[in-house]
């Protein structure tokens, strides 16, 4: 729930951070940074929209959590499912799946969320995730099942924005004949 004292003015529209957290040198563990590679390559949104490599800064977000309204986290979720399942987990299903600590940033992660509901400073949340394959091989490349997911995850995320009524426009769209950017 968001906290009153921090929510944008009602002239303003709320502040939405898309944050991709991960390590992206543990295989499918980066799928939430990637996906925010791709959304910041392909799309340009709104100012009140920010899009956030987190990586796996863990309690140095704070601040950036402390100042949003609406937060959708991108990651990879361990929710003992097949590899690749789709999961959009929101209110009361969060604890129970984040803080289960599945992986390194993910032990950072819940505790930044817990100590901005302390100072009464917790947005709405959402996280949208994929089941990984493999998050404990060194490598910088997502597993086959895992990629074949990423149209899919940037797909969620963009639904997340359609359903709070936020434009964004294609990239592609933006600069062709026709369209004026």
């Amino acid at each position: 729930m968001p906290a009153e004292d921090h929510a944008a003015p009602l002239d303003q529209p709320p502040r939405i951070t898309i944050l991709g957290v991960g390590n992206i040198l543990l295989s499918d563990e980066g799928v939430g940074v990637r996906v925010v590679e791709r959304l910041s390559n392909a799309y340009e949104f709104p100012d009140h929209v920010q899009v956030l490599d987190g990586g796996v800064l863990g309690v140095r977000l704070m601040g950036v959590i402390g100042s949003t309204d609406i937060l959708i986290v991108v990651d990879a979720v361990k929710n003992q499912g097949a590899p690749g399942t789709l999961y959009r987990l929101a209110d009361e299903q969060i604890p129970r799946r984040v803080l289960a600590k599945q992986s390194m940033h993910q032990m950072d992660l819940p505790e930044v969320l817990a100590l901005c509901a302390a100072i009464d400073k917790n947005p709405r949340t959402v996280v949208v995730g994929v089941e990984p394959e493999d998050i404990t091989t060194l490598n910088v490349t997502l597993t086959a099942t895992v990629s074949a997911k990423l149209d899919a995850l940037t797909a969620m995320v963009l639904a997340e924005l359609d359903r709070l009524g936020v434009g964004y426009t294609s990239r592609s769209q933006a600069s062709s004949p026709g369209n004026p950017a």
